[in-house]
This record gives C-alpha cells, sequence and structure tokens, in this order.
C-alpha cells in the first residue's frame, strides 16, 4: 500500500482519490472548501481543509513521505502555482500537477514537477479515438509512434485468423495476447483462430495500426 496526497477536490481530483483508495492506497486529500471535504471524509483515508497557497498549513502535513503528490487545484493559476513552489521548497519529490491552460502549462514546466496533466484534452482524445475507431476497446501510447491497442473482435472476423487479419506487407504489428472470457493466450501464431466476443492485442507503429483499424471500417 502506497501512499498519496491529492490537493484540490473539483471532479478530477475527486475520481483520482477515489479509484487510488479503492486500489487500496493511503490517500490524504485536501481541499480549501469545508462543504467539499466534509462530503467525501467517509470515503477517504484521511481529508484536511487546507489553504495550499500557505506554505505553512502544506508544512504541517508529511507530504515527503508520499509516493506522489497530485496538485487538482482548478482554474486558481495563482493558488496552483504556490502549491507547486511550496511543495518543491518541502522537498517532494514526485509532483503531479493538472494544467489549466497552455500558460500554465509553460509555468509548471519551467518548474520542472514529474508530469503534467490535461484531463479534458487527453480525454476528448481518447474520445475522438473511440469515435473514429470503435473496434478499438483500449490503446496505451509508447511513444508518439508506437501503441498497444485492444481491438474487439466483431462476428463478422469470427473464423479468420490472425494471419489473415494482419496481411498486410512489411507491417511491423505483432500480437501479443489473445484474451477469450477470462483466459490469455499469449502462445499466439499466424494460425490462431479468432472467435467472436475475444479482444485482440496488438503492439505496432501508429502507421500500420491506423491502416488495420481502417480495414475493420471497410469489411
Amino acid at each position: 500500500m502506497a501512499q498519496f496526497a491529492v490537493i484540490g477536490l473539483g471532479s478530477f481530483g475527486v475520481t483520482a482519490s477515489l479509484e487510488l483508495a479503492n486500489q487500496g492506497h493511503h490517500v490524504c486529500a485536501a481541499d480549501i472548501s469545508e462543504s467539499t471535504i466534509n462530503a467525501f471524509a467517509n470515503q477517504l483515508n484521511y481529508t484536511v481543509i487546507l489553504d495550499a497557497s500557505d506554505e505553512t498549513q502544506l508544512a504541517r502535513l508529511d507530504l515527503t513521505s508520499c509516493q506522489a503528490v497530485l496538485v487538482a487545484i482548478g482554474e486558481n493559476i495563482e493558488a496552483s502555482i504556490l502549491c507547486v513552489l511550496h511543495l518543491k521548497n518541502l522537498g517532494v519529490e514526485q509532483i503531479w500537477v493538472k494544467a489549466c491552460s497552455k500558460s500554465h502549462h509553460q509555468i509548471l514546466s519551467k518548474l520542472g514537477v514529474s508530469r503534467i496533466i490535461h484531463p479534458e484534452e487527453e480525454m476528448g482524445v481518447r474520445v475522438a479515438h473511440a469515435l473514429n475507431y470503435p473496434m478499438v476497446s483500449q490503446y496505451f501510447a509508447l511513444t508518439q509512434s508506437t501503441f498497444i491497442v485492444e481491438l474487439a473482435i466483431d462476428l463478422h472476423l469470427s473464423g479468420r485468423n490472425i494471419g489473415w487479419l494482419l496481411k498486410e506487407r512489411n507491417s511491423d504489428i505483432k500480437p501479443l495476447t489473445l484474451r477469450r472470457d477470462d483466459n490469455f493466450n499469449t502462445d499466439l501464431t499466424l494460425d490462431t483462430e479468432l472467435r467472436h466476443g475475444d479482444s485482440l492485442v496488438l503492439l505496432g507503429s501508429k502507421h500500420y495500426l491506423t491502416k488495420l483499424t481502417k480495414r475493420f471500417k471497410a469489411l
């Protein structure tokens, strides 16, 4: 069990806090609003009413023992930046911050935080991908050009094999695993048969994966 702190309990901060708690971690959640803290006090390990722009108040928490601190303050950019500066002064090493704008992002990058998050933009991108490629259940970017994707095998592909699906010449796509019900098969060959309801996980370049998903649309 790891220890995390989340500062700012808007919808993003609350979701992150509750999910970390559900995963069995100890979560310290802080917000300037007493009503917000009271609303989630029974669902989290430790909650505190806190003005994150005040270093003295932050210093009262044992934040250096946290695996990471997530600054999820909403539209108050000044409070977010001051909070980051105070966390740096207190010796917190892993600082993740929600950015509200490009200028906010630029300032945070100069401060050297561990990770800058744009939740609305990132979710917007994921929704756009889901709308454009509905056969892609999940995807994960390893680099800007290399992805892992999970493809849902529909009824019209049932009975085909992986070799037929990946018949593109010079393709760099590699099948990683096939999920059927609750079982995972990693010993895949080009002759492995696909069935309706399967999920096929592939690794490859964006170029060839895009061509593959376009083929799904054309079938």
